[in-house]
């Protein structure tokens, strides 16, 4: 996991220094064509809970947004998390499609900020790997229910026009991340 969040940091720090901060209109309005690359919390309800209850679990997301109408953009996602313990270790894999409608002109807000409030649908990819001196019950930690529903709250900066930062507030997996436009 260090190696990765390595990776992805030295990858986020390339491309922001290569982007210029020259752009002088700032008028934002476009939500889509944006690719969302985050390091999140939490866990997906089903999975999560199994052992875990009182930690968090680091997660990487990463999305691309489409502008389907005015204010509303439709981003299919990946995410990716795993947790262990001595006896197994679990990657849950949740793929799926987000819904955000962005609430920028209901709030007057000032052209670098987005504000969104949102939904995601997809289906939640288990692997879980047992140890081999394990001989317990090896289906009690795969019983959830492959379904994955989550709820988001979230805003974004935007730098310039090609690059801004984001929080995502979620009822399962919240990330902060950068933007690319």
């Amino acid at each position: 996991m260090k190696v990765l969040t390595v990776t992805v940091a030295m990858i986020l720090l390339m491309v922001g220094t290569s982007l210029s901060a020259q752009y002088k209109n700032h008028s934002y309005d476009n939500y889509g064509h944006t690719l969302n690359i985050g390091l999140g919390v939490g866990g997906y309800s089903g999975y999560y809970d199994y052992g875990y209850n009182g930690h968090t679990l680091a997660a990487f997301n990463v999305n691309y947004e489409f502008q389907v109408a005015k204010n509303f953009t439709l981003a299919p996602f990946i995410t990716l998390y795993s947790y262990s313990d001595p006896n197994y270790t679990t990657w849950v894999t949740p793929i799926g499609v987000k819904g955000s409608y962005y609430l920028d002109q209901l709030l007057h807000a000032n052209p670098h900020w987005n504000f969104y409030v949102g939904a995601s649908l997809g289906v939640a990819l288990v692997s879980t790997t047992w140890n081999a001196d394990y001989y317990g019950d090896r289906s009690y930690y795969t019983a959830a229910n492959p379904l994955y529903v989550d709820f988001h709250l979230g805003t974004e900066y935007r730098f310039n026009k090609n690059i801004g930062a984001f929080l995502d507030l979620s009822t399962g997996i919240s990330t902060i991340g950068i933007a690319i436009h």
